[in-house]
């Protein structure tokens, strides 16, 4: 209790500064605790703008009622300009419930030259833009962020919002190289953020995006799931960058501190009829303990898809198998690999849930429907 109450008064500090720091613009914003509503929507559309890799002949399909539209060429007309891929994540998510639309950012990929020339190659209107969410805070998620907001921020909505899983999105992290150096692995800054006049809503709770969308808040561990080695939080005072009042004295040492991700969440949609859509943009707390989390938070049982990245590349190849059998039995129409989640889960995936998988690169566009 005590770590929590640390971490409500600070983000009421951090809301009350902003304020005062820029003129009555409040930079950040706590979603309310209070149960929510989980929307229903007849149709969701996910574009990929920002993957590892481009595949120009993977063919269009249509898998348990999920259509996936192929890449295509990826190249513009004159053919001077390709799509950009890179280790990073970013999805454009489209969602319709009868007349009424919405349109989602979620992720910026690694770079923002990648992002920008993939939004005007796959002719993505950001005008139509209502959110931007940010899925955690590492670097090939956010990285393009600045960047994309500098070249639109102009054409996106007056109050558009930032959703953030917590406030350890803007701590400093690092990453262990090869030779058991540490290397900068980014900070994702704030106050480049409130100079764009973009609001940060940090979502530790359940939240509702647009009346279309909702978050997981934050994910509970109950899987057999396991964190897989990754990048290290700096909490020093001097760079931690984020409130680091609620951590224990025995992890203030001084010391870089293994990262737990506290502060990632899954964004979700409930298809009528069908049942949840789970986005995991990484999965570093466990895709399983993310679509548990999602089941638990809309009251929604039935699992149509899970998507995105799902951190196994390194896993070694009996965890893998024993990850997909769990994967398997939460029985989802299909499933979605992208970014993070490696080929050996592709092949295990493909080998224990046949005709349930879909390869998709950057440049695919799935639509679920009702």
């Amino acid at each position: 209790m005590t770590k929590e109450f640390a971490r409500r008064d600070f983000l009421k500090l951090s809301t009350a500064m902003g304020l005062a720091a820029t003129g009555g613009f409040s930079c950040m914003g706590v979603a309310s605790a209070a149960p929510i509503q989980v929307p229903t929507i007849d149709k969701l559309s996910i574009r990929v703008l920002v993957d590892q890799q481009h595949d120009q002949f993977l063919k269009g399909s249509t898998v348990n009622g999920v259509v996936h539209e192929g890449p295509g060429g990826g190249r513009s007309a004159d053919a001077r300009n390709v799509l950009h891929n890179e280790w990073g994540l970013s999805l454009f998510l489209e969602s319709q419930r009868e007349q009424e639309a919405r349109n989602i950012l979620l992720d910026f990929g690694y770079t923002s030259p990648a992002i920008i020339n993939n939004i005007g190659l796959l002719n993505v209107d950001p005008s139509k833009i209502n959110a931007l969410i940010v899925s955690h805070g590492h670097i090939d998620h956010y990285g393009g962020l600045i960047g994309f907001l500098d070249k639109y921020r102009s054409v996106l909505p007056a109050d558009v919002k930032l959703y953030a899983g917590g406030e350890d999105n803007f701590c400093h992290r690092v990453s262990r190289t090869s030779t058991g150096q540490y290397g900068e692995f980014g900070i994702l800054d704030r106050k480049q953020i409130t100079a764009q006049k973009v609001q940060t809503v940090l979502c530790e709770t359940p939240t509702v995006i647009e009346g279309h969308a909702f978050t997981t808040g934050k994910i509970k561990r109950n899987s057999v799931e396991k964190i897989l080695p990754n990048s290290f939080v700096d909490y020093t005072p001097a760079s931690a960058g984020c409130d680091y009042g609620h951590y224990t004295p025995a992890e203030l040492q001084g010391k870089f501190t293994p990262d737990e991700h506290v502060h990632e969440h899954a964004t979700c949609f409930n298809i009528r009829g069908k049942g949840l859509v789970v986005i995991s943009s990484c999965g570093h707390v466990g895709i399983v303990n993310s679509v548990r989390q999602a089941q638990e938070v809309s009251g929604v049982q039935k699992v149509h898809a899970i998507v995105g990245g799902f951190h196994l590349g390194p896993a070694p190849a009996d965890y893998l198998n024993q990850i997909v059998g769990e994967i398997k039995a939460l029985q989802p129409d299909v499933v979605i690999p992208m970014h993070c989640s490696g080929l050996n889960f592709l092949l295990e995936a493909r080998e224990q849930m046949p005709g349930s998988v879909i390869n998709v690169s950057t440049g695919s566009r799935l639509t679920f429907s009702a």
